[in-house]
């Protein structure tokens, strides 16, 4: 796909066809989950938009939401989450996300924060954190941990914790 320059450019991250170049990111997450409907409802709210779906049928379920640059990706929708090859190795109620934490960018983080914090079930509130950044911490109905700042650039080293 690199340097296809056509009117049809097809964006493979989104799932739909566009006259612009390809969504600028080379990384995904995708996020398992037991149920779309609650994290649809969620996410909703959170301002994200539904790039494309794909009903929950066995393994073929999909989701994929977009925020600005943002995208996440999820997969099953269904009880089948709990059969793929490497996570079904643990327990079922094992808290999903655990370890991680999902690092989501947007353009004015405390017009955002305002915007959405009554309804992001808000774990850390919006704050200036040690490496020069304000952002807040949130929850979603599957137990991912979100956190919400102004956009960057992670490459610069002066985002380092000082």
């Amino acid at each position: 796909m690199k340097g296809r320059k056509d009117n049809q450019t097809l964006l493979w991250y989104t799932g739909f066809m566009t006259n612009e170049e390809p969504f600028a990111a080379d990384s995904m997450v995708e996020l398992h989950v037991e149920d779309f409907k609650p994290i649809k409802v969620y996410y909703e709210k959170l301002g994200f938009e539904i790039a494309w779906t794909r009903p929950s049928e066995g393994f073929k379920g999909y989701l994929v939401l977009k925020l600005d640059h943002n995208v996440l990706c999820f997969w099953a929708g269904n009880e089948h989450v709990y059969e793929q090859e490497y996570f079904s190795q643990f327990p079922k109620d094992s808290k999903r996300g655990y370890g991680v934490e999902i690092v989501l960018m947007v353009d004015d983080v405390e017009a955002y924060f305002e915007k959405v914090k009554d309804v992001a079930n808000i774990f850390e509130p919006l704050k200036m954190r040690p490496w020069g950044l304000k952002d807040f911490r949130c929850v979603d109905p599957a137990g991912y941990y979100l956190r919400f700042t102004d956009k960057h650039n992670i490459l610069d080293g002066k985002y380092a914790v000082k």
